[in-house]
């Protein structure tokens, strides 16, 4: 695979990402065989690696990545994730410099290595100052365990004020963000991807493939599908908006000679502001399919006809597990007290 450059860190990766979520209880138990699709990844020309302490669960994947590294790390760009909650301790997650420092030990010894090439933030954490987290990210690039850190589902404002802030006080900035993106879910299009150019900031995006919605496996009218994922993120895949867009692009694909997976991985990959899309894949028949479409490239009359079924920079619903921000989530944060509404009124 040709590279690509990773935003301006000067580190240059494969267009496919290989995304382990699936590797370990969650998804495939069987570490040989995890280890066997992350070797035949490796040898297609997939040198980019993304994973997370919480993924398998608790570090299961990073232990699996590690396995599968060894005699190999040296020409992978590795990416691991820090703030999931690793327990019922309140403090073994989020996004302070004493969960950070801490875990980031235990990444380490979980892939076998000494150094993360990329280490991320997974989500937003409203509860701890950026300067603080920013701070101990700083620490650990310039003990060398970190070469370039990162940030994940941080709306674009987040994304400008993690900037500002690491300008200000001297910080290491965030060199590349990792945001949700599909042809269902454009909305990045409108600010993210912006504001990550303006940057210099490297993209490498999830779920390309809609969490599943665009392999055509979920349709409307058909089968119900009962699986692990659909007990994740059911309203995704049964949004009728969703299946309906759905429902026009498998014909779309057709016309053109792809999958619909193939077509849906391409378009990932065409915008100019995506460095990487991640694949996840969970058996080696998932991976073999999606190689082979790696040298896919779409023609502008099959994005024009995207475009028409889903416009540009608008996502069709959410999905389940995208980050919600508290003033959106919590009522209390955009309602006024039942006071203050009753003085309005009179």
């Amino acid at each position: 695979m040709k590279t690509r450059e990773l935003g301006r860190t000067g580190i240059r990766v494969s267009p496919y990402c290989l995304g382990t979520m699936m590797f370990g209880r969650a998804g495939n138990p069987d570490h040989d065989g995890c280890v066997r699709i992350i070797h035949r990844a490796l040898d297609s020309g997939i040198n980019f690696i993304d994973t997370a302490d919480v993924y398998g669960p608790h570090g299961e994947s990073e232990d699996i990545v590690g396995k599968a590294l060894k005699g190999r790390r040296a020409g992978i760009v590795l990416a691991t994730k820090v703030n999931g909650t690793m327990s019922a301790d309140p403090n073994r997650g989020g996004s302070s410099r004493r969960w950070i420092i801490a875990e980031v030990e235990q990444s380490l010894r979980r892939l076998g290595t000494d150094h993360i090439d990329l280490y991320q933030v997974h989500h937003p954490d409203p509860h701890t100052d950026i300067e603080e987290t920013l701070s101990a990210l700083t620490d650990l690039v310039r003990s060398g365990k970190v070469r370039a850190i990162g940030s994940s589902n941080l709306p674009a404002s987040q994304i400008v004020e993690a900037q500002w802030v690491a300008d200000r006080r001297g910080l290491h900035r965030f060199r590349t963000e990792q945001p949700p993106y599909s042809i269902l879910n454009r909305g990045i299009e409108r600010e993210v991807l912006p504001v990550c150019r303006a940057y210099g900031m490297g993209v490498l995006v999830w779920s390309p493939l809609a969490m599943g919605l665009l392999t055509g496996r979920y349709r409307k009218g058909g089968p119900t599908v009962r699986n692990a994922r659909m007990k994740w993120v059911p309203r995704h895949l049964t949004d009728e908006r969703k299946l309906d867009a759905v429902e026009q692009l498998i014909p779309l694909a057709e016309e053109a000679g792809l999958s619909l997976t193939h077509l849906a991985m391409a378009f990932a990959i065409t915008h100019p502001g995506v460095t990487s899309a991640i694949i996840g894949p969970r058996t080696m028949e998932h991976l073999e399919d999606l190689l082979a479409g790696a040298a896919v490239t779409l023609d502008d009359e099959v994005l024009d006809r995207i475009d028409r079924i889903v416009a540009p920079g608008t996502d069709i619903g959410p999905i389940d597990v995208s980050y919600t921000p508290p003033s959106v989530q919590h009522p209390a944060l955009r309602r006024r007290s039942a006071d203050e509404r009753a003085a309005v009124a009179r």
